[in-house]
């Protein structure tokens, strides 16, 4: 069993990333700005944030963080989107997910700039990515691929199976496994809450990507010997191991499974690093102007 090290990957990247910002300083380029708006105080909401800051930082950006109550309104929430719209020091922002029920979230992720939309959540780069064109790519699955890709796992013609349908994670990334790319090319099947008899699908898959949101949801039985599993959930459990009072759990019963692979993803230290890393990628990709001049 090889464990794939999201943290170690994220660093090298964050590295490539801090010389092409000196670089382009040097250059009399201005610093690459990332916003961040931030409504409530949800906690995993406030960690993530925070390390999109600390990396900002890290790598040579600019970062700036808008917070609003939970009792925020729409139409205020849609005024801070259109002024980061408007800002011309800002080259990409995201709205941290999730927003609370009675703010419509579409029509918020709609309302951003797609030319600034760098979490790739706009309906114009997602069809974009369906179209094979340059695009934000949704920062997770654009952080998997690239996981794949430096660990040399093999996904032309591997039998793949996407547990998952959300916009953000399973859907664009079963689109990017069967893609005519280096790293696509693979049969993919997308699973879901209806699919009858998942395990019949997923004990026949050389790649899994688990992405429910449901604690140690993947069992042993259900995995075969070899398989690569990447594991997207990270759901806060309580904890009485933890100063916080919480640990972090994934879709993958971690212990079971891990004997059985021949790579897997650990939660934390996995494809979350990842995220933050490809945010950065295309926040440098807005800065340049090489997808929307």
């Amino acid at each position: 069993m090889n464990l794939i090290d999201g943290k170690k990957i994220s660093l090298e990247i964050q590295e490539e990333i801090a010389k092409e910002v000196k670089d382009l300083l040097s250059k009399g380029h201005k610093k690459p700005h990332l916003a961040a708006v931030l409504v409530g105080n949800d906690g995993g909401s406030e960690t993530y944030v925070a390390s999109k800051i600390k990396a900002c930082e890290k790598v040579g950006f600019k970062s700036t963080l808008i917070r609003h109550p939970e009792y925020v309104t729409e139409e205020k929430l849609l005024q801070t989107v259109r002024q980061l719209n408007e800002d011309k020091d800002v080259d990409g922002f995201i709205v941290q997910l999730p927003l609370p029920r009675h703010i419509n979230e579409q029509k918020v992720l709609e309302s951003i700039l797609p030319s600034k939309d760098v979490d790739g959540f706009h309906p114009i780069n997602v069809g974009r990515m369906v179209l094979n064109l340059p695009c934000y790519v949704s920062a997770t699955p654009y952080g998997i691929v690239q996981l794949l890709g430096k660990y040399k796992i093999e996904t032309s013609g591997k039998r793949c199976v996407v547990i998952g349908r959300s916009h953000i994670v399973g859907s664009p990334m079963s689109i990017l496994l069967a893609k005519n790319t280096a790293l696509g090319n693979a049969t993919v099947t997308l699973c879901h809450s209806k699919t009858e008899d998942l395990k019949s699908h997923t004990t026949q898959a050389d790649i899994i990507i688990c992405a429910l949101g449901s604690p140690e949801f993947l069992k042993a039985d259900m995995v075969k010997e070899g398989a690569v599993v990447i594991d997207v959930g990270t759901t806060r459990v309580a904890s009485t191991e933890t100063k916080s009072g919480f640990k972090l759990k994934g879709d993958v019963k971690f212990d079971e499974v891990a004997p059985k692979c021949s790579y897997i993803t650990p939660v934390p230290g996995g494809v979350g690093p990842m995220t933050i890393a490809s945010l950065l990628k295309n926040t440098l990709l807005a800065a340049k102007k090489e997808i929307y001049p």
